[in-house]
């Protein structure tokens, strides 16, 4: 029987993982990650157990210090390659509990790992009260993506961001990552120079009260919107690196931070994706936008992105008039369905004409269809 803790083992040495792993398997579930990728995991979702094996690059104290900052329940177990003293005290001055050397130790190691597993099992309760007055919540980042141009996915993000904004007392950010045109500010009829361009001069410092100064708040629904720079001279200056910490940033600040994509593959877009807690992929009822589906999963798969346990779809602009229904995608998805939102021309057009918000209030006596659909997603995701 497998144990219920979350286990991230950090190895580039495909020789030490490997004996890890099979000595693992059967009772515990781990996670393998390389070195660079432990800031992105422990942002995405906290863990109970670090196992650190020894990088070749010198990140390793850095590394561990970052995820006891984020994280201060977790244990971290390094495994070194050499036996040097001033390792072992830098790296449990970092925050390491366990220290053991490979291959020397590595008998021992495997040995007392369910001793160590339990005693961290029968304290963490306790952890988590004693910290849960110091530490703060950690957010969800949504994307919502789309390899066809046309799918709704503007509208659907910015209806979702309103959803989940005015159904809960959440902090809720939703961010336009369509860093050449934007989108957002029309639908919204946002009037502003500000930007995600102006929070480049202070990325290395960057904090909420730098994103809340340049966010947008709309005054029904108070969502803060960070709106593009709809410039492409300006997007080619946006590193993957600034998208990255932007994201991370917010996940700290807000409940929830929703990401709409561009329809195309960058660098930002990628980095978007890896971060991102959930991807929420939307579809059109018809074989082009299969097809480009199934194109965007073998490009994931060339980029190493993992997609099977954070991707949903979202099935947009159904009708009973659509020669392909509902029941025939399910048939071919290989991704579960988030949710359905009907095709709604009549109802949605004078909300985009005019800029105007399609949620402004939790108890809105009238909503149009394409709203009720939206709300039943939202309500999904808050449950």
């Amino acid at each position: 029987m497998e144990s219920n803790l979350k286990v991230l083992l950090v190895s580039d040495d495909e020789v030490i993982h490997n004996q890890i792993l099979n000595a693992m398997s059967g009772s515990y579930s781990v996670q393998l990650i390389e070195s660079r990728d432990v800031v992105r995991e422990m942002n995405r979702e906290d863990r109970d157990i670090v196992i650190f094996v020894q990088p070749d690059t010198d990140i390793a104290v850095e590394s561990i210090e970052y995820i006891k900052s984020v994280s201060p329940t977790t244990l971290v177990m390094f495994i070194a390659k050499s036996s040097d003293f001033s390792q072992l005290r830098s790296i449990t001055k970092a925050g390491a509990s366990e220290f053991f050397v490979y291959p020397e130790e590595h008998s021992l190691f495997i040995s007392r790992i369910p001793a160590i597993f339990q005693s961290y099992e029968a304290n963490k309760s306790k952890q988590t009260e004693t910290l849960s007055s110091f530490t703060r919540g950690r957010g969800q980042i949504f994307s919502i993506f789309s390899g066809n141009g046309g799918s709704g996915k503007s509208n659907l993000a910015s209806a979702f961001a309103q959803t989940i904004k005015v159904e809960s007392t959440a902090e809720v950010i939703l961010i336009d990552l369509n860093l050449q045109f934007g989108g957002l500010e029309t639908l919204m009829a946002i009037e502003s120079n500000r930007s995600i361009a102006d929070l480049m001069p202070v990325v290395s410092e960057l904090n909420e009260s730098h994103i809340r100064n340049v966010s947008q708040k709309l005054e029904s629904s108070k969502l803060e919107v960070l709106i593009s720079p709809c410039d492409a001279e300006t997007a080619e200056k946006i590193t993957e690196d600034f998208v990255a910490k932007l994201l991370r940033t917010c996940r700290r600040s807000f409940d929830f931070v929703i990401v709409d994509l561009p329809s195309y593959m960058n660098n930002h877009v990628v980095t978007a994706l890896e971060e991102s807690d959930r991807i929420f992929y939307v579809l059109t009822p018809d074989t082009p936008s299969l097809k480009v589906l199934k194109q965007f999963e073998e490009l994931s798969v060339r980029l190493g992105i993992e997609l099977p346990s954070r991707t949903s779809i979202i099935l947009n602009k159904t009708s009973k008039d659509n020669e392909v229904q509902v029941k025939d995608i399910k048939n071919v998805l290989r991704f579960p369905l988030a949710a359905t939102v009907r095709l709604d021309n009549k109802g949605l057009q004078p909300f985009l004409n005019k800029g105007e918000p399609i949620r402004k209030t939790a108890k809105e006596r009238r909503l149009i269809p394409f709203a009720k659909d939206v709300k039943k997603w939202g309500l999904s995701v808050l449950e």
